[in-house]
């Protein structure tokens, strides 16, 4: 097979600010990636610039279907294929490359230790690397000081866990070079004597962004991780039913006892006291975990992550940050016109979405456990829930009939799906959603996907407002990584015919802002919208009607956050969530690391035997608050249910 591969690609220009063609030439034996300003010149031997592979990263965008970049020497370099099936090419003979030069990096410098420890269930990738070499200097980055690059992992060491094994494009006997539709020249010969120490352009055609990176002090770090995934809950071993908790009769009897509230309940948030999520290094040295385990779109639902970027709270918890403003959920049911309440469960939707964030270093809440649960409540603001009505029923019984309350549960393992519902009785309004997780690796960043969709029911008008969620995305994990949100969503009531459209914007290459929203509500049958709302859905969001009226829709930065109460755990039953995670959190909070990874291995070891044992068995696992109809996940007892039941 040819070592050397060429074609035409756009790259963007810091100098021009914009896109320019370029001729580049892969030469797979010299792990180099280099361009020239046409053929011609690349014939004449004019070299424009060049990256180097060794260690390079490949990031792609979920959002666009051309784009491509290469990080490496603590550079990004952006690339624009013709379509999709181009950036295909480039990206499979890139990755060949890479790996090639990675592995011979690996042999020679830093060798890591990749240990495949399957679970007895199902097959789980997970590896321990020893040690990471990191930059040195703090000094910020420019084109006369490049330094060697802080990633000597590229994205497809899973290799190294069978080393023998033939890639796609390999004969078994080691690896070959990758096979392309591209031009393969015979008249190209780039020696492996013309790689440049760090990948450079010239400086009128400068294309790599350097503000990507913030450099620190760094050191080597050893860290340990669990071998296993989380795995399923089954019923105790007392022999206790789990299928309906039932601890209302203990809260009741401790009201009576005069008890106050602070006393019953915690709403304290276990991030509230997070300082920023470690150092520089910390994060890179995530990156480099992950580099060792994954390759450019794999799926991560088996990749096991290490203990110490969790955010000390289960994906559960963080669902109920949809309720972070209660009094604009109930107050949907206020509005007496069938517009004004469409236009309130908009207002809403796009309230959710900030408060599940919270510093400026994103983590990941621990993937909940097969039959997890977590229960909470809000108090209205203006409402005193001291003479409010208890509750005797439904999702938390021990609140009141003017509270927002909230239930979750981890109905599925594999697909990964949590179901969650939320009613205000006095209100007559519930919300009931489901929402499969589907992470995947884009080199840069990590893509999820959020399949499902979410019913906001008003009761007295029996209008049903169907909507979906966004994707997320953790950006800038080689640096300091942070989250933003893609994809269009839309929002729409059968009955009244009314709906809406929302895009969250991906920040592009260059320019742009964060976290850009852009929606349009439309009145029945009608494509024409009478409300155009655009802004940050974490900052401020402005409407324009089509009356002329312009107006602040919502500003999220004034709209105060009410707090979720949550039984203490001394009162909640094992498989809620933060008694579940209790010893993980404790020891993410006070930094004890290993401890935390132990406790989080005691926790996976326990679910596993439970699962192994029904499945000997050939036991049925039974959710215990919600069912599935059709598609969907449904809360068992519904505020509809339990009304219309009454009326009976």
């Amino acid at each position: 097979m040819a070592s050397i591969m060429e074609g035409p690609l756009s790259k963007w220009t810091n100098v021009m600010k914009g896109w320019q063609y370029r001729w580049f030439v892969l030469d797979y034996n010299a792990g180099l990636l280099s361009y020239y300003t046409s053929k011609d010149k690349m014939m004449r031997g004019s070299r424009r610039g060049c990256v180097r592979l060794r260690g390079a990263v490949i990031g792609i965008d979920d959002e666009d279907d051309s784009t491509f970049t290469i990080t490496v020497d603590q550079k990004t370099f952006h690339f624009q294929a013709r379509d999709a099936d181009e950036r295909e090419k480039w990206i499979q003979a890139l990755e060949e490359t890479i790996l090639r030069h990675t592995l011979q990096l690996q042999s020679t410098i830093n060798p890591i230790d990749a240990i495949y420890q399957p679970n007895p269930l199902e097959p789980v990738i997970s590896t321990m690397p020893t040690q990471t070499v990191l930059p040195t200097e703090s000094s910020p980055l420019c084109k006369s000081e490049p330094r060697p690059s802080s990633l000597p992992v590229g994205p497809g060491v899973t290799s190294l866990v069978h080393p023998q094994t033939p890639t796609p494009n390999s004969t078994g006997s080691g690896h070959s070079p990758p096979s392309s539709s591209l031009t393969s020249p015979s008249h190209v010969n780039l020696s492996p004597n013309t790689v440049p120490e760090f990948s450079y352009s010239s400086s009128e055609d400068e294309f790599y962004d350097a503000d990507e990176f913030h450099q620190s002090s760094s050191s080597p770090k050893r860290f340990i991780d669990s071998s296993g995934s989380a795995s399923v809950l089954t019923h105790s071993s007392s022999g206790n039913s789990l299928k309906r908790p039932d601890t209302t009769d203990s809260l009741i009897s401790s009201i009576s006892n005069g008890m106050s509230d602070a006393d019953l309940f915690d709403s304290h948030d276990d991030r509230d006291d997070d300082g920023e999520a470690g150092s520089v290094e910390e994060h890179k040295s995530v990156i480099m975990h992950l580099l060792s385990q994954v390759r450019l779109g794999m799926d991560l639902t088996k990749v096991v992550l290490p203990t110490f970027i969790l955010e000390r709270r289960s994906l559960l918890e963080m669902y109920a940050d949809f309720f972070a403003h209660p009094d604009l959920f109930v107050s949907i049911s206020d509005q007496k016109d069938a517009k004004d309440r469409m236009v309130q469960v908009v207002r809403w939707y796009l309230s959710a979405f900030h408060a599940g964030r919270k510093g400026s270093v994103a983590k990941k809440p621990y993937n909940p456990i097969l039959g997890e649960i977590f229960q909470c409540h809000w108090t209205l603001p203006m409402e005193n829930e001291e003479n409010a009505e208890p509750m005797s029923e439904g999702p938390v019984p021990w609140g009141s009939k003017n509270c927002v309350t909230f239930v979750a549960e981890q109905v599925s393992h594999h697909p990964p799906i949590s179901a969650f519902y939320a009613e205000c009785f006095s209100r007559r309004i519930q919300f009931n959603a489901h929402i499969w997780t589907k992470s995947k690796f884009l080199g840069m960043s990590i893509g999820v996907h959020n399949i499902g969709q979410g019913c906001v029911s008003c009761l007295d008008y029996d209008e049903h407002y169907i909507l979906t969620f966004p994707n997320g995305y953790g950006r800038s994990i080689l640096t300091v990584p942070w989250v933003e949100l893609g994809g269009e969503c839309s929002i729409h009531c059968s009955k009244t015919g009314y709906s809406a459209s929302i895009i969250f914007h991906t920040k592009p290459f260059y320019g742009g802002k964060k976290h850009r929203i852009t929606a349009e509500i439309f009145p029945p049958n009608d494509k024409k919208s009478f409300c155009s709302i655009e802004g940050e859905w974490n900052g401020v969001m402005y409407a324009k009607y089509a009356t002329g009226e312009n107006t602040v829709f919502i500003d999220t930065k004034k709209v105060p956050i009410i707090k979720k109460k949550v039984r203490k755990l001394e009162d909640q039953d094992e498989y809620e969530s933060r008694c579940l995670w209790k010893d993980v959190t404790y020891n993410l909070k006070i930094r004890d690391i290993d401890a935390a990874t132990e406790a989080k291995h005691r926790l996976e070891e326990r679910q596993r035997a439970e699962a192994r044992e029904r499945k000997e068995k050939d036991i049925q696992w039974e959710t215990r608050l919600f069912h599935e109809d059709g598609e969907c996940w449904v809360y068992d007892e519904p505020l509809l249910k339990r009304l219309g039941a009454s009326k009976h």
